[in-house]
């Protein structure tokens, strides 16, 4: 008895043992799995890299051979026009406003500028100011970055009166930087000064030491080989180029010596019908004119050269340091740009696609090489993008952009198309008369050569671009007139005819009430009209 009494628990034991333990064992893998599908996303590195007027309609992207190569082929490129990149193209990509400092301010805080309230790129338009720090700067992408432990580096243009006296000088770091190595003031190559985690650092016009392109890679490159391994990192890098003065490095300073300016499209056509900025140009434009946007468009691309070697040189490094297979890259720009399109001769500000479609390639974890989509993203959507890969809960975030990681990385869950969104401008102008084209009266900006004005106070606008029905945009401005603009892209992709006495009057009612939600939406409405 005594035997059999010792061995039925013995039995009993081993059954329930393996019981418990295969339950315990469970949640354990489970849980395992669990956290490293977070860690998978969560201890993804990012690269941003934000151009500085680099459009996609001309052909900006020509120059960028290795950035195509190593981003775009082997990722996703956001372009509806396949030209001459020889590689299938991903959908549109497009800026809430085709300026430096409120498109700049966009990318960082995932607002459009009706609610981060940067308007242009003055400081009575609330570039870099005050307010700016107080408000929407605390709440940037960064912060939230920060929080999830990433090491974090800036280099570069930040916003175009960052670093000045009225706006706390070099000594303003904003919050989520661990290394902040930022231009005073607008895009320069040589002679600026930078501010150095909130210290000055004056730089002068050696190539080796002061070419801005160069020195913010060689420190990002630093920064790579001397952070803590134990965490993700996040490296922003916006270069000068190929904003003016369009100072390419030596070695480049003779390339493209026969290129010019394309004379397609709307190239020194007449700007018919459109609002009274477009229609004081001179058609068609006299010599002086075109030698000089055709000097400006092949120093443009002088530039970019510079930005090639970046983005290869960081490709190089994260090979070298294992990190590349986990490391997402994306490369995009703050607006397009125009080089005689409607006879304007240089600039942006303008509603049409030259200015406000930009590149966007990106390579990174899940995505597979040369993807092809269809649906339209924003700046707007790339805080978001970026967050939802470093695992925040964007669900809880007050931005109005949306996250594209779905789209290129279908794997992890579905994504949702933005059948609509707006663009939105407010122009500069002095209020006293121009001293360059004074017959034009108050108000105007930006004049170039053979007093062509490319701004003015009234240059103010919104537009709504419609893609679920159809590929129509319309625009209203904050004029005398009232003025309104209607494009079909299909029909008519270069926007030689505005078509609003042609439309049917209960389309251009609807458009009219979409703009008005756009106009004051905010988060999630913002999304969901």
């Amino acid at each position: 008895m005594a035997s059999s009494f010792s061995r039925k628990p013995h039995r009993n034991r081993l059954r329930r043992v393996p019981e418990r333990a295969f339950a315990l064992l469970l949640f354990l893998t489970l849980f395992s799995c669990m956290l490293r599908c977070t860690e998978c996303v969560s201890s993804s590195n990012m690269i941003l890299i934000v151009t500085d007027d680099l459009d996609v309609e001309l052909g900006g992207m020509t120059p960028l051979k290795k950035t195509k190569a190593l981003i775009g082929e082997a990722g996703v490129t956001f372009s509806h026009a396949p030209f001459h990149l020889g590689f299938f193209f991903c959908g549109v990509k497009y800026t809430a406003t085709p300026l430096c400092c409120p498109s700049r301010s966009s990318i960082l805080t995932g607002k459009y500028p009706h609610n981060h309230m940067v308007h242009n790129n003055s400081l009575s338009g609330n570039c870099s100011s005050r307010a700016w720090q107080a408000g929407p700067e605390m709440q940037a992408f960064p912060v939230y970055l920060s929080k999830k432990y990433y090491q974090t580096f800036y280099g570069g243009k930040y916003l175009n009166q960052y670093g000045m006296n009225e706006t706390g000088g070099v000594g303003h770091v904003p919050p989520g930087w661990d290394q902040w190595h930022v231009l005073v003031g607008n895009s320069q190559y040589y002679n600026y000064t930078l501010s150095v985690n909130g210290k000055a650092e004056v730089h002068k016009d050696n190539y080796e030491k002061d070419y801005l392109t160069d020195l913010i890679l060689n420190r990002s490159l630093n920064f790579l080989e001397s952070r803590s391994p134990q965490h993700p990192f996040f490296i922003m890098l916006c270069p000068p180029a190929p904003h003016s003065p369009w100072t390419a490095a030596p070695a480049y300073q003779n390339s493209f010596t026969d290129v010019k300016a394309p004379r397609d499209g709307s190239f020194n056509k007449p700007g018919k019908d459109k609002h009274w900025l477009l229609r004081q140009p001179v058609n068609p434009m006299p010599n002086s004119s075109i030698n000089y946007l055709d000097n400006a468009f092949r120093k443009r691309w002088q530039t970019l050269l510079s930005v090639d070697d970046m983005v290869e040189k960081l490709v190089k490094k994260l090979e070298e340091l294992k990190e590349l297979d986990s490391t997402y890259i994306f490369f995009t720009s703050d607006n397009g740009y125009h080089t005689g399109q409607f006879s304007l001769p240089i600039d942006k500000r303008q509603l049409y696609e030259f200015d406000i479609h930009l590149p966007l390639l990106v390579r990174g974890p899940g995505i597979k090489p040369n993807q092809t989509l269809q649906a339209p993203v924003m700046n707007i959507d790339l805080p978001m993008t970026i967050l939802d890969i470093a695992g925040v809960n964007i669900s809880a975030l007050d931005m109005d952009g949306q996250s594209f990681l779905p789209q290129i990385a279908p794997s992890l869950r579905n994504g949702t198309s933005r059948p609509y969104f707006l663009v939105e401008y407010t122009g500069e102008g002095h209020f006293t008369k121009d001293p360059d084209c004074p017959k034009l009266g108050p108000g105007v900006s930006q004049c170039f050569p053979d007093c062509v004005c490319e701004d003015a106070f009234n240059n103010t606008y919104a537009c709504v671009r419609a893609f679920k029905d159809n590929n129509l945009q319309y625009c209203e401005f904050a004029d005398d007139e009232a003025f309104v603009e209607v494009y079909n892209l299909t029909a008519d992709p270069h926007q030689l005819e505005n078509i609003v006495k042609k439309v049917d009057p209960t389309l251009l009612q609807a458009m009219n009430q979409k703009l008005i939600k756009l106009q004051s939406c905010k988060g999630d409405s913002c999304r969901n009209l």
